[in-house]
């Protein structure tokens, strides 16, 4: 073959297909595609998304084959390279993929096939998408406790038949620290290493959200933009509560939610709050968040912080004795990331500083770092605090009595478990006489109404906070 330009012999094999085709198929799935590079008779083509990939792929196989036949010769290959818009990395060809598109191409009612490859195009290869998934966010790599077991256990489930089980979506929440980032990531790499040919992306709130902002006002970039997430078989979104009042990147969301669910693909959402709770989210969007399985990651208890820091030290390749390791899981109440910081800044201190780890350094370390409370504030503490500044018995504000007084001191202590502690408005209703998350939202919304329009009720506020926080 004569040596040519890559461009012209994409032009040229674009002017055939435009003569074979409507109008409007070529302007849809053909002329945004461009010519990178020519190496021998491998052309290298730019497509916007996997799915015109698989579009192509499955009306246009003949035409293809007989396109790059005529341009190119009978000993081409073809290869692309695909890029979600707004992100900033490209996809790369996956090793062994590349097969002659002169070769047979057998078409069955069920869809086109190729020597049993799900790609009824030869010669196209399939991608590698980069999954932003963290190799140290695996299973192994997680401590399962009792809160997290029931997480743990769907999302095992899932990854064997992702897509196909009950627990669609998948709905991880807990305060931060808690590792849903680490179970969700988890998730995606066991089913990559049982499924190495699915497509898992994982994706933070805010990073899809930008993505959706660069395509506003943009001629094809919004299609492209959701047509490069429905090609995903799982998709992990992080921290799906920065979406609140972000009407369009939820209308984005929704669609694509709706597409991947209807083609039974594996969805797993995370958030600081259960749907219940999310506000600034449309109904639409929450009703299909409470369609699977909604787990809560809690606050880890004793045994479960102690194996998290004896599998810390056995990746670090350290040996810390088991007492100083026992005295740090008793006295870190914070979440298992304040819990890891405080065990990395041990290891630190004996391999950078070469101290020795004894008791009194670890003292000493997590005085200075965890700065933990003296009492941690919990709901049943509010309510005995609140209880004693109205002179009105635990009792009382957990009962069913209408009385003013008490209804106001009730509500005041929703209000105040809400704002003070991490725990859920179902978990806080409970433990205040067994009402429901609604009454304590509405509780909620009341003192919150009430401090900006009663001094009065604002100082009950200031007060409280301030003996709850001594």
């Amino acid at each position: 073959m004569t040596k040519r330009n890559y461009i012209m012999v994409w032009d040229e094999c674009l002017s055939i297909i435009k003569d074979n085709i409507p109008e409007d198929g070529y302007k849809t799935w053909f002329a945004p595609i461009k010519a990178i590079s020519l190496v021998g008779s491998t052309l290298t083509l730019q497509v916007p998304s996997h799915y015109v990939i698989e579009h192509i792929e499955r009306h246009y196989c003949d035409l293809l084959r007989k396109v790059f036949t005529r341009v190119i010769g009978n000993d081409f290959h073809i290869t692309y390279n695909v890029r979600i818009v707004g992100d900033a990395y490209m996809r790369t060809p996956e090793k062994g993929r590349e097969t002659p598109l002169n070769r047979p191409v057998t078409l069955s009612a069920g869809g086109q096939k190729y020597n049993g490859s799900a790609y009824a195009v030869p010669g196209i290869q399939k991608v590698r998408i980069n999954s932003h998934l963290n190799p140290n966010y695996d299973f192994e790599n997680f401590v399962v406790g009792e809160c997290n077991r029931l997480g743990c256990s769907a999302g095992m489930s899932i990854a064997e038949n992702p897509g196909k089980s009950a627990f669609n979506p998948l709905f991880i929440y807990g305060g931060p620290g808690l590792g849903k980032t680490n179970l969700a990531q988890a998730i995606g790499i066991a089913t990559k290493d049982r499924y190495p040919d699915k497509t898992v992306v994982y994706v933070n709130a805010s990073t899809f959200i930008a993505q959706y902002m660069d395509t506003v006002g943009v001629n094809n970039k919004l299609t492209d933009f959701l047509r490069s997430y429905q090609s995903v078989d799982l998709l992990i979104i992080d921290d799906v509560h920065e979406f609140a009042e972000k009407k369009g990147s939820q209308n984005a969301l929704f669609n694509i939610f709706n597409y991947l669910h209807q083609s039974q693909k594996q969805l797993i959402l995370t958030s600081d709050k259960p749907p219940v709770e999310l506000a600034g989210l449309d109904q639409r969007l929450l009703s299909r968040f409470k369609w699977g399985l909604s787990v809560e990651l809690k606050m880890p208890d004793y045994e479960t912080k102690l194996a998290i820091l004896k599998a810390k030290c056995f990746r670090e390749g350290i040996d810390i004795p088991k007492g100083i390791l026992e005295y740090i899981a008793e006295n870190v109440k914070g979440n298992i990331r304040e819990l890891e910081g405080a065990i990395i800044t041990l290891i630190a201190q004996a391999t950078f500083v070469k101290k020795e780890i004894t008791m009194e350094l670890a003292r000493e370390l997590i005085e200075k770092i965890v700065q933990t409370p003296q009492e941690e504030i919990t709901v049943s503490k509010i309510q005995q605090v609140v209880s004693d500044y109205f002179k009105i018995s635990p009792e009382q504000i957990s009962s069913k009595s209408r009385k003013r007084e008490v209804v106001q001191a009730r509500q005041i202590a929703m209000y105040l478990s809400r704002t003070m502690t991490s725990t859920s408005l179902s978990y806080i209703g409970s433990q205040i006489g067994g009402r429901d998350h609604a009454t304590v939202l509405h509780s909620f919304n009341t003192v919150n109404d009430l401090i900006d329009t009663d001094r009065t009720f604002k100082r009950y506020i200031t007060d409280l906070k301030r003996i709850l926080s001594e």
